[in-house]
């Protein structure tokens, strides 16, 4: 088969950002323009130090570097502390929870600060909605609202890393929908984000034809993006990774019915901008993909196989993958996905092993995730699970 590859970055060539250029405007936040109309470079240098000396996220580390084993500072850690992080989604009934009816963690405010004491560093929005009864009302997602987060963020030493936020439906786009998506760019701006992306794939069919147009649309919104200084991002589910139909016969529709044995989200990669465009893997889906896709029917109508290696497609293109979802399973080969979700680290999916594969760790930034942590009968249990998450995400070591 044709193997297709992206740029391979491998290692440790990606480090942490310096105290200048978008570090420091994310710190402000302020989008890229205003960063640029407002400080030259020499005052930026001027300002960088009072301003990252008081980041409470970078001032203090109770439960990251200090704790790890040895005392080296998380030097033997295959997550360093600063990357440790997790989507709200997984905790979104705490984030809905009344404050006034419950004892437990409700709203931004103290979700964060429980997270904090966790030990989390990076959080990942799924939404910017919260019950109304907490501080600052239920819709967040203005910009006074982002203040508002960003102020809690900083006071917990948080640091926003993402948000599953908005893809425009339109295209070509409308105007309207490409002002709310300059919005929901500013909005990632006040909290300091690098990424700003969606949950959903880029489109859903396995149509070649459909997926050029997804990936028109994308480097237009990555392209849009960029100049705000935000990457963005999609997200995969298991079908992403299922095989592209590209050729053979055509069906009574115009449409092939036959792959080449590229995946939907492989050939995304090639042809969509590198600089403008960006992949989250969720790699509990993409195990469900290597379960699930490994045959297909060739253009010549022959029988191909080809088993889905996530760690492998990450190594080819670590430099588009910035973010993965940390989430967990066991495997259940009765269950139709392979695999039942269950608190991160305690699943089957070789966790040590993929981040020991993938390596650039200073430039991936995994976000535990766990789609089933709520529960009506345990309102705890989501916080609860996050805790759990976190402990096993720090614990992960290389073997020697």
């Amino acid at each position: 088969m044709t193997a297709f590859h992206d740029e391979t970055v491998t290692g440790e060539a990606f480090t942490g950002e310096t105290v200048t250029g978008d570090a420091l405007r994310r710190t402000l936040g302020l989008s890229r323009r205003r960063f640029l109309g407002t400080c030259t470079a020499a005052s930026a240098a001027a300002i960088a130090a009072p301003v990252f000396g008081a980041a409470p996220a970078l001032a203090q580390d109770p439960a990251g570097t200090a704790g790890t084993a040895g005392g080296d500072r998380g030097r033997s850690a295959l997550v360093p502390p600063h990357k440790r992080g997790i989507i709200l989604y997984t905790v979104r009934d705490a984030v809905g929870r009344d404050p006034l009816a419950s004892d437990l963690p409700s709203g931004f405010r103290e979700v964060f600060r429980q997270l904090s004491r966790f030990g989390y560093r990076q959080v990942e929005f799924a939404g910017y909605g919260q019950h109304a009864n907490a501080p600052g009302g239920a819709d967040l997602g203005t910009v006074k609202g982002a203040r508002l987060l960003r102020s809690w963020l900083d006071a917990y030493g948080l640091r926003a890393q993402g948000s599953h936020g908005y893809i425009p439906p339109s295209w070509p786009l409308t105007p309207t929908d490409l002002d709310t998506f300059k919005r929901w760019l500013e909005i990632a701006n006040i909290l300091g984000m690098e990424h700003m992306g969606t949950g959903a794939d880029p489109t859903t069919t396995p149509y070649r034809a459909d997926w050029d147009v997804a990936a028109e649309k994308w480097n237009t919104l990555g392209a849009v993006a960029r100049r705000e200084g935000v990457k963005l991002y999609t997200h995969n589910h298991d079908s992403a990774y299922d095989f592209l139909l590209d050729g053979g016969p055509l069906d009574a529709q115009g449409r092939p019915t036959r792959s080449s044995g590229i995946r939907k989200l492989e050939y995304f990669l090639t042809m969509t901008d590198r600089r403008n465009v960006y992949l989250e893997l969720d790699v509990f889906w993409a195990h469900v993909a290597q379960y699930k896709f490994h045959t297909y029917t060739a253009h010549d109508g022959s029988a191909g196989e080809r088993v889905f290696d996530p760690a492998a497609l990450v190594v080819r293109n670590t430099h588009r993958f910035p973010l993965f979802h940390a989430k967990d399973g066991v495997v259940n080969p009765q269950s139709g996905l392979g695999y039942d979700m269950v608190p991160f680290g305690t699943g089957d999916i070789d966790y040590r092993r993929f981040f020991t594969r993938v390596g650039a760790k200073n430039h991936h930034n995994p976000m535990v995730e766990q789609d089933n942590a709520p529960s009506t009968s345990a309102p705890g249990q989501s916080l609860e699970f996050a805790r759990v998450g976190y402990d096993n995400l720090a614990a992960l070591r290389a073997r020697h």
